[in-house]
């Protein structure tokens, strides 16, 4: 597969053009355009059409090199030039069409989306045998929910030295997921179960559980709707008294779904997702679906820390009246404050 260019899809349309005339009236070609022309009426089997701002990407069979009989290759190889002409036209001017999204959104079309890096401002304790689901923060308080069968709980943590105030166990049958705070109650979701647990914020009594369709991953809130993952490209709307789903998003970064979403988390009207796997973050707009931006954490936490292996990344909290952004993964011993800046 090679890129073609839109000036080169111009010159290659206009040797068809003189194609048409007859051999002795063809022009002589330099080395340059003599190639193109050549391949130009090779036996094209397949075109594969894709935009990426003005590029055109364009599948040609290399194999049987030369000339097709000059009847037939003639008009075949004009009309898919000017097929590809006109796609190359509409690609560079439009970048893409604009698809609609769930909520009746338009998305908007190919652009660059900006990835930023960070800096550490702090690093504080973080239980080396927590299995990190959900992260939450408020009042001065860190919120964590723990997964694995058998050791699954939500936790009260003191966020300077990372002792646990207060825990919660979840039944050994549950793997606890995603956790948020929403008014006076503490919402956690649990994996394949498919039933959440509300907690008094105080207490940690239990005061009601919920269900729902798919697994559960990530959980978090606009201040009026739940906002859920299920480890798809797909976030959930959840209205905050019934629990019942009311809306969802795709997510996509230039039309291409992000899949793996798992914990979340909202920040100044943007939904923030660890990809499962990954060491980024991706940042959304809630209203399309569309990734706004990408934090790259690469190298926050070696492979090995403290000479045991750590699992992925996961864990975001914000700590809105300081506007403090903290990090953390499965098993990790630090839990990481960290600064924003775009990536250079």
């Amino acid at each position: 597969m090679r890129k073609v260019r839109l000036p080169d899809i111009l010159a290659m349309y206009q040797a068809v053009r003189y194609s048409d005339k007859e051999e002795s009236q063809m022009p002589h070609f330099d080395e340059k355009s003599d190639a193109l022309h050549k391949k130009m009426f090779c036996a094209i089997y397949r075109l594969d059409l894709s935009s990426t701002g003005n590029l055109i990407s364009c599948g040609i069979e290399e194999e049987n090199k030369g000339y097709a009989p000059l009847s037939m290759a003639r008009l075949w190889v004009k009309l898919m030039l000017r097929g590809l002409l006109f796609t190359a036209l509409v690609a560079t001017v439009s970048c893409a069409p604009s698809p609609v999204g769930k909520d009746g959104q338009n998305k908007t079309t190919l652009q660059s989306v900006p990835t930023y890096t960070f800096t550490i401002i702090n690093a504080y304790t973080h239980n080396r045998d927590a299995f990190a689901q959900g992260l939450a923060f408020e009042n001065d308080t860190l919120y964590e929910g723990t997964g694995l069968y058998g050791k699954s709980s939500l936790r009260r943590v003191d966020l300077k030295t990372g002792k646990v105030l207060q825990i919660h166990i979840l039944p050994d049958e549950y793997f606890g997921e995603g956790i948020t705070v929403f008014r006076d109650i503490i919402i956690q979701l649990t994996w394949r179960s498919k039933k959440g647990f509300v907690y008094d914020k105080n207490s940690f009594e239990i005061l009601r559980d919920f269900t729902y369709e798919t697994e559960g991953w990530g959980i978090t809130h606009d201040g009026k709707r739940l906002i859920m993952s299920d480890g798809t490209s797909t976030l959930y709307f959840l209205d905050a008294d019934t629990f019942k789903t009311t809306g969802h998003i795709q997510v996509y970064d230039n039309e291409k779904p992000v899949s793996n979403l798992n914990e979340l988390e909202f920040i100044d009207g943007q939904i923030y997702a660890n990809v499962w796997r990954t060491e980024y973050i991706a940042m959304i707009d809630p209203r399309s679906g569309r990734v706004t931006g990408w934090i790259d954490l690469s190298g926050i936490l070696p492979p090995q820390a403290d000479g045991k292996p750590v699992d992925v990344l996961n864990g975001i909290a914000y700590d809105t009246a300081n506007n403090r952004l903290f990090v953390t993964g499965k098993l990790w011993p630090r839990l990481f404050e960290i600064k924003l800046a775009t990536k250079q």
